[in-house]
């Protein structure tokens, strides 16, 4: 019996979705189901070499080797006590406000998301050193431990990110103007956030009091301790804006100017080499999923599916802003049983080409991508973040995190909203660069 390509890509996409729903790590499970389905559309040998040769045909590609970088930047950061350095800063400049200390932390955690390219990392690095001051401060640790969690979600926003790395490789776009589009949706999302704050702690001041206190000496005595964080966001930023340097070359300055500024607040080996052999591990990981999955999409490509997808998409009659928010909705609910890296490579290749045909600019829908699948990190069952700020304070419960976060998830509807009806707060520094 003959199956019809397309069938069989059908066939083999509810295939992996059961793999992963039954708990196969979606790398092997996508290079499995995309390997037999080549070798049954182009016969055993051919198939098998196809699938082979797209593992090294990945790893060459030289865009990809600014995600080491981007990573052992955030790890370098850690120990050059960036993060301490910024929170104390937040704190002495924003602690008066109500919810105070909880605003500090985003704004902290956004500096961080700049010298830094894993949330899980800014998730752990921030439940050690934010929640504890907050819970000492008398606020709600529901709150506390929510913030930290959403905070986090930054980090895969702001650049320096690995996401829209892979969101740039997948589509052929330009990783430079996604990593500098992100700066701006980045601090909407966190003025956003703020406003959630000071409502929930005007309407209920037990939730987080002012932190008063601070002269204004010490507040601008904390700000050099910040330098470091401007410094390296300058040299990201401005390089990758007027194309002094690559993507890769610009997360390479950025690491070095870490690495330096970590040896001199006394790093020692035994720090340099725990940050190096988590980069190694975090790269591993993520270069493993973009082999499985791309075997998967070469897959998919034979049998023509994304192509068919697209077609019948855009031959439906109702308006491109349905298909949009159907869209949006398809990538909420997967982003929850599925890691970010993987659900991008494994969806991109059917589902951009439908938004490419609708019209939607690519830089603007990446960054849309990225926030949708922050949400998804925050969202139960699965919830990452949320099990790592669990992971770090084991005294606050799941289901008390998950509570805490819920605010923020509004406030990330509302900041998808606005950059949808407003797609300009995402495309206007990249227009006013030329």
């Amino acid at each position: 019996m003959t199956i019809e390509p397309l069938t069989l890509g059908i066939i083999g996409c509810a295939l992996l979705i059961a793999l992963c729903v039954v708990g196969v790590r979606i790398a092997f499970a996508a290079a499995a189901v995309g390997a037999f389905g080549l070798a049954v559309l182009t016969g055993f040998g051919p198939g098998l070499r196809t699938a082979g040769v797209v593992p090294h045909a990945s790893v060459v590609n030289y865009t990809l080797s600014v995600l080491p970088m981007f990573i052992l930047i955030g790890y370098l950061a850690y120990y050059a006590g960036i993060t301490q350095a910024a929170f104390e800063a937040a704190r002495r400049w924003l602690g008066w406000l109500p919810g105070g200390l909880a605003i500090a932390t985003v704004y902290a955690v956004a500096g961080f998301s700049a010298v830094s390219g894993a949330n899980t990392a800014a998730a752990a690095v921030f439940a050690k050193v934010a929640i504890p001051e907050m819970l000492k401060a008398g606020y709600n640790k529901r709150l506390a431990a929510g913030v930290v969690a959403a905070g986090a979600t930054l980090d895969s926003l702001i650049p320096p990110s690995a996401l829209l790395v892979v969101y740039g490789i997948i589509t052929e776009q330009s990783v430079g103007k996604l990593l500098v589009a992100g700066f701006a949706p980045g601090i909407f999302s966190a003025f956003v956030y703020t406003a959630i704050i000071l409502v929930m702690c005007w309407r209920n001041p037990s939730y987080g009091q002012p932190i008063r206190g601070y002269t204004w000496p010490q507040r601008f005595k904390s700000l050099p301790g910040t330098l470091p964080i401007v410094l390296v966001i300058a040299i990201i930023f401005y390089s990758m804006l007027f194309g002094w340097a690559t993507p890769t070359e610009a997360g390479a300055l950025g690491a070095l100017c870490v690495f330096v500024i970590a040896l001199m607040n006394g790093m020692k080996w035994p720090e340099l080499k725990g940050a190096l052999l988590e980069t190694a591990r975090l790269t591993a990981v993520i270069f493993t999923v973009v082999w499985g999955v791309l075997i998967f999409v070469r897959f998919l490509g034979f049998a023509g599916l994304p192509e068919q997808l697209a077609s019948w998409v855009t031959s439906l009659d109702v308006p491109p802003l349905v298909i949009l928010l159907a869209i949006y909705a398809i990538y909420l609910i997967l982003g929850t049983i599925l890691e970010g890296v993987g659900m991008f490579l494994l969806t991109l290749p059917v589902v951009f080409p439908v938004v490419e045909a609708l019209g939607y600019d690519p830089i603007w829908f990446g960054i849309i991508l990225v926030k949708l699948n922050g949400i998804a990190t925050l969202s139960p069952p699965v919830g990452l973040v949320v099990f790592v700020v669990n992971g770090v304070r084991p005294d606050i419960s799941v289901a008390d995190i998950f509570r805490g976060i819920w605010p923020f998830i509004i406030a990330d509807v509302i900041t998808i909203g606005c950059l949808t009806a407003f797609p300009e707060i995402v495309t206007f520094i990249l227009e006013a660069a030329g």
